[in-house]
């Protein structure tokens, strides 16, 4: 019998290895399948970014220009996400109903963030105890939609939070990066007009349209909207990303000034709407319960904006400074890797200290890649120059590209679109509107102290460049649990495939009908951004500033030219004169301490010229003459065939 007795024992574990067996080979059947399905799904915006360079280059190749890269990446995501709707096989989702413990504490008006299932083991064995249940988390995902869905449709959809930690950082870092400072100092005042006031003005009207029309529109819909909504609304969709434009300005060789204007606005709009989207978030939490406006929380909501942005922008400047005291006063630039390693880790890193200070990551990062171009660039070895350039421009690159195919894909794979006619229509015309009055009313203002005036052509070619792009969707796609997000969602989406297709694709077009002269050509030797500048001493500086009498510059880039040239540069990379020189005699000790031996040789030699990331203190370099347009063609009335760029939008703002 006790023979008999251990032979059951033995049965019965053979049989519960044997079912536990067959459990880890499910479960590790289950984990491969996701894992395939996770590299089909990375395998499909492979070949459609692939499929994007092969056309770009086909298209380079035969010089198209009525399709830029990210209409080409939407289309191609649009075309992918219908494939993968209809005509992809469904496969039901295996589920088990959970209902929440009527006796639980947790607020059921929020989903919990993660759900611990106490998952049973069909088999118990009575001689040894039963066997501990299996307890499997399950974290918080969204809403269901559809409950018969293809598991690719749901791997086609990424995390909003991939968007702003891995991909925005990235293409706002270039932006600041390879910005053209020269052309955006003197179009400071225009820039920040259009960017900071503009946007605020345009988000505003665009809300307060917006509300208008949705008090219109049937009950359903008009009831899920508060103010708040459409003003949120305002602030997502009044950014701009002018990528098509740009290149084509780069292309044809368009004014400098005016490109600097459209570049420069768009990437601080990009900051400005985000900073401002969390305001009216933090607006809301201080919001009165009866719904009525309170001055209270309307000024801590501007003080909110304000404090986030600033607070962001020195964090920023911040962490680029300290990168370059650390390239500057170490001699890590003996290897060029580590070298190159350390300021990508470094700028990545404003960013983050932003975001968990509860700040804003874009607009850190932004003057995070500002500061380290015009200061720790000079700090760094001609291969970490190189590498980091170049790194930048192919992130920038793909990433660009990726959101425009996401969002051509997530059209027909994301879930939670909800498509209603007339707030999508109501979405373009107050999206037109609010972008008209960013231009042209603030154009009038600032013209009425301006010498000389913005041109019409110019403003017009300026709304014109109000496309929409990834900071739209970006923020569209963050929230889309109620129904007014989802129709937020889907109107922006398709804004942004309207404007990247249509007006990216007009843009030569409009070129030519606002009679906007192209291809300026610098003098042999001198390109727009030159990399090979001396290292001026200040007294010269100021030499050329009183005497050059032709040249206007904004009072605000004067200012940071003197406190950059005397104090920041020689402080923060090799450049010279000396602090030794700039400072007063009572600062010497610590003047001393801060310059590097360098410093005081490179001096010696007066041909010695030094690699720099941009020329924006210089204002007596040859100006670009239009070779293809006759200047009288812009400015009637002018008798010198050669046109002063600073004459045309140069800024006394």
């Amino acid at each position: 019998m006790n023979l008999l007795f251990v032979y059951c024992n033995i049965f019965l574990y053979i049989i519960v290895s044997c079912d536990a067996s067959g459990a880890d080979i499910a479960l590790d059947a289950k984990a491969t399948l996701l894992h395939r399905i996770d590299s089909l799904n990375l395998l499909i915006y492979t070949c459609l970014l692939t499929l994007t360079v092969l056309t770009i280059w086909v298209f380079k190749h035969r010089r198209v220009s009525w399709l830029h890269e990210t209409g080409l990446a939407v289309i191609y995501g649009l075309i992918v996400g219908a494939i993968i709707r209809y005509g992809s096989s469904t496969n039901e989702i295996t589920y088990i109903d959970a209902h929440p413990d009527p006796d639980s504490k947790y607020n059921l008006s929020v989903p919990p963030d993660m759900v611990r299932f106490h998952f049973p083991d069909k088999i118990q064995v009575t001689g040894d105890g039963p066997v501990p249940n299996k307890t499997y988390a399950y974290s918080f995902r969204g809403e269901i939609v559809n409950v018969e869905q293809n598991e690719i449709d749901l791997k086609a959809t990424f995390d909003p939070e991939i968007f702003f930690n891995i991909i925005l950082p990235p293409i706002i870092f270039h932006a600041g990066y390879c910005l053209k400072r020269k052309y955006f100092f003197r179009n400071l005042g225009a820039i920040l007009t259009f960017a900071m006031v503009g946007t605020a003005l345009s988000a505003l009207v665009i809300g307060s349209l917006m509300y208008g029309f949705v008090q219109l529109m049937p009950a359903s819909l008009a009831s899920s909207f508060t103010f708040l909504d459409t003003l949120y609304f305002g602030a997502l969709i009044s950014p701009t990303d002018p990528l098509t434009v740009l290149a084509i300005f780069s292309q044809l060789k368009v004014d400098v000034n005016l490109y600097a204007m459209i570049f420069g606005e768009s990437v601080l709009n990009d900051a400005v709407a985000l900073v401002l989207s969390g305001a009216i978030q933090n607006y809301e939490k201080r919001y009165s319960t009866d719904g009525e406006f309170e001055i209270t929380a309307f000024l801590q909501a501007i003080g909110d904006f304000i404090g986030i942005f600033s607070l962001s922008l020195i964090v920023g400047a911040l962490m680029g400074c300290f990168t370059a005291l650390m390239t500057k006063f170490t001699h890590v630039r003996d290897w060029p890797l580590l070298e190159s390693a350390l300021f990508v880790l470094m700028s990545y890193a404003a960013f983050l200290i932003a975001e968990v200070c509860e700040l804003t990551g874009v607009v850190a990062v932004l003057f995070c890649g500002i500061c380290q171009a015009h200061y720790t660039y000079n700090n760094l070895s001609t291969d970490s120059r190189n590498r980091t350039k170049q790194l930048f421009e192919l992130l920038n690159f793909l990433a660009e590209n990726f959101i425009f195919t996401y969002i051509g894909v997530s059209m027909f794979t994301f879930p939670k679109h909800h498509f209603d006619p007339w707030f999508i229509i109501a979405g373009f015309l107050t999206s037109t509107l609010g972008r008209a009055v960013n231009i042209y009313p603030l154009s009038f203002l600032m013209n009425l102290g301006r010498k000389p005036p913005i041109p019409m052509n110019f403003q017009h070619m300026l709304f014109f460049s109000g496309l929409r792009g990834a900071m739209s969707f970006a923020l569209a796609i963050r929230n889309t649990v109620s129904e007014a997000r989802q129709a937020m969602l889907t109107t922006t989406s398709l804004i942004v495939i309207a404007t990247v297709v249509l007006q990216g694709g007009a843009a030569t077009h409009a070129l030519a009908y606002l009679r906007i002269p192209t291809g300026y050509e610098l003098s042999q030797g001198q390109n727009e951004e030159s990399d090979t500048l001396p290292y001026r001493d200040v007294r010269n500086e100021s030499h050329r500033d009183s005497g050059d009498s032709g040249t206007e510059k904004s009072r605000l880039a004067k200012l940071w030219g003197a406190l950059d040239s005397r104090l920041l540069k020689p402080l923060l990379t090799h450049a010279r004169p000396p602090l030794t020189e700039t400072l007063p005699a009572f600062f010497r000790p610590l003047a001393r301490l801060l310059t590097t031996t360098r410093q005081y040789t490179q001096g010696d030699n007066n041909g010695l010229r030094r690699t720099d990331s941009d020329s924006d203190l210089c204002i007596d370099e040859p100006q670009p003459v239009p070779t293809s347009i006759d200047p009288q063609q812009l400015w009637p009335g002018l008798v010198d065939t050669r046109i002063s760029v600073e004459g045309i939008t140069g800024s006394n703002i």
